[in-house]
C-alpha cells in the first residue's frame, strides 16, 4: 500500500469512528452544528475566497474551458447561498429514527424497520466546491461522517472549507472527523478510496461521465450513479407558446455548466411555423449556437446542422440541439434513444398528453409545464443535495437526507421462540 493509500485508509477508520459516534447523536446537536458550519463559511468567507482565486487562476492558466471555471468558481452570493443552504438542511425533519413501517404479527412479535444512518460516506467530485458544504451538511444531518475527494483543480478551495466545517463541528462537541478532505494532488487518493471496502460504506461520484463511469465500474465500494444530464424539452402540439418559449429559454440559458440544463429541443410539427420565428431568435440573442435540422436552419443560417453526435451530448455551455418532429410518438422515441434519464420535460396544455409522457418517459425527474432547472435538492425543498442519482437502485432524482440513511429492522418479542 502506497503511504498516499494508507493516509486514506487511516482517515476512513477516522471517519468510522465519527460516525459511530453520529449513530446517536440528538436532533438539537447535529441541527447545532449545522448552524456552526453555515455561520463560520460566512465569517471566513475571505478565507474561502482567497484559495478560490488561486484555484480559478490555477484553471486559467491550464487552458480550462469557462464553463469548467463558472461551476469552480466562487463569490460572496455563492458563499451565501452555501450558508443557506446549511441552515435549510437545519430546519428539515431528521430522518434517523422514522418509522418506514410497522406491525404487530398475529404472533405477536412487534417489526418496525426504522431509518438509519449509512455510516461513512466518500464523495468523488469534480469542481464546485460549494459540494464540499453541501455533502458535509447532508452526511451529518443523517448520522454519516464523509471523505471528501475533490478535483485537484479546487483542492485550495476545498481544503479550506473542509477546515472551516471541522471547526465549527468540534465547536459543538462532535467530532471533527465527521469531515474530511483527502488529498487531491494524486489520483490513487480516489482509488484508495474506492477500494476500502469495509471501511466506507457508499461512494458517489459527481461530475462529468467520464470520473462517473471510472467510479462505477472500478469502486469496490458500493455505489450510487449520478448520472450526466442529456436533457430534452419537448414543446408539444397543445403547448401554450408563450410559456415553451420562456421554459427553454430558462432551461437553457439560465446557467449552462450545470447538469440540469437542456441540452436539446424538440418542437411539434403543429407549432414548429408560429414558434420557431420566436424562438430561434431569443436563442440567437442570448448567444445560443442551435445545432438543429434543417426546420431550424431555415431561420437562421448561423444554426449549425445537427449530427448523431449532437444528440447524444451533454453541452454544458450554450450550444443547443434542436428539431422539429413529426408527432408525440415521435418525441418519446427520441427521448428514450438519447435520454440520459436526468430530466425531462414537455409543455403542453393538455393533461391527457402530460399523463401519457409522464408514464412514457424514464428519468429521474419529469417537468410538466416547469424548467428543467428545478431538478435541484434545493428548488424541490430538500435544502442542499448530494447530487442527482439517476440509478434505480435507493436513490433516484435528488439526494437529500432521507437517501442518505438505510433501515434496519427492529423486532421486539416477549419471550417468543421460533
Amino acid at each position: 500500500m502506497t503511504d498516499l493509500s494508507s493516509h486514506v485508509h487511516d482517515a476512513a477508520r477516522r471517519s468510522r469512528s465519527a460516525a459511530t459516534t453520529l449513530r446517536s447523536v440528538p436532533r438539537a446537536t447535529k441541527d447545532a452544528a449545522l448552524h456552526a458550519m453555515a455561520d463560520a463559511v460566512v465569517e471566513r468567507r475571505d478565507e474561502i475566497l482567497a484559495a478560490n482565486a488561486l484555484d480559478v487562476d490555477g484553471a486559467r492558466a491550464a487552458g480550462t474551458s469557462d464553463h469548467i471555471i463558472d461551476r469552480l468558481r466562487l463569490d460572496a452570493d455563492r458563499i451565501s447561498q452555501m450558508a443557506d443552504g446549511t441552515r435549510e438542511v437545519a430546519a428539515l425533519a431528521d430522518p434517523v429514527g422514522e418509522v418506514v413501517r410497522g406491525s404487530t404479527l398475529a404472533n405477536g412479535l412487534l417489526v418496525r424497520q426504522l431509518r438509519v444512518p449509512i455510516g461513512v460516506v466518500g464523495m468523488i467530485y469534480e469542481g464546485r466546491p460549494n459540494v464540499t458544504a453541501d455533502a458535509a451538511a447532508i452526511c451529518l444531518k443523517a448520522g454519516n461522517a464523509v471523505l471528501l475527494r475533490g478535483s485537484g483543480s479546487a483542492g485550495r478551495s476545498n481544503a479550506a472549507i473542509a477546515e472551516i466545517l471541522r471547526d465549527a463541528v468540534a465547536s459543538v462537541g462532535l467530532p471533527a472527523d465527521a469531515v474530511q478532505a483527502l488529498d487531491a494532488s494524486d489520483r490513487s487518493s480516489a482509488t484508495a478510496l474506492m477500494r476500502a471496502r469495509g471501511l466506507v460504506d457508499l461512494v458517489i461520484p459527481r461530475g462529468g461521465a467520464g470520473l462517473i463511469q471510472t467510479v462505477v465500474t472500478q469502486s469496490q465500494v458500493p455505489v450510487i450513479e449520478t448520472g450526466t444530464g442529456n436533457v430534452h424539452v419537448y414543446v408539444d402540439a397543445d403547448a401554450d407558446l408563450d410559456m415553451a418559449l420562456e421554459i427553454v429559454l430558462n432551461s437553457k440559458t439560465q446557467r449552462t455548466s450545470v447538469c440540469n440544463a437542456a441540452e436539446s429541443v424538440l418542437v411539434h410539427k403543429a407549432v414548429a411555423d408560429e414558434l420557431l420565428p420566436r424562438l430561434v431568435p431569443a436563442l440567437r440573442a442570448r448567444d445560443v449556437t442551435i445545432h438543429g435540422d434543417a426546420a431550424f436552419a431555415a431561420h437562421d443560417e448561423a444554426v449549425v446542422a445537427a449530427t448523431e453526435e449532437d444528440w447524444e451530448t451533454e453541452y454544458l455551455s450554450l450550444d443547443l440541439a434542436a428539431r422539429v418532429v413529426d408527432s408525440f410518438g415521435d418525441a418519446v422515441e427520441h427521448i428514450r434513444r438519447y435520454s440520459s434519464g436526468h430530466t425531462e420535460a414537455i409543455v403542453t396544455r393538455s393533461l391527457a398528453t402530460a399523463q401519457r409522457f409522464t408514464e412514457a418517459v424514464d428519468a429521474a425527474a419529469v417537468m410538466v409545464n416547469a424548467s428543467t432547472r428545478f431538478t435541484d435538492g434545493g428548488e424541490l425543498g430538500m435544502g442542499a443535495e448530494i447530487g442527482i442519482s439517476t440509478q434505480k437502485l435507493h436513490a433516484r432524482g435528488p439526494m437529500g437526507l432521507t437517501e442518505m440513511t438505510t433501515t434496519t429492522y427492529v423486532v421486539t418479542g416477549d419471550g417468543h421462540v421460533r
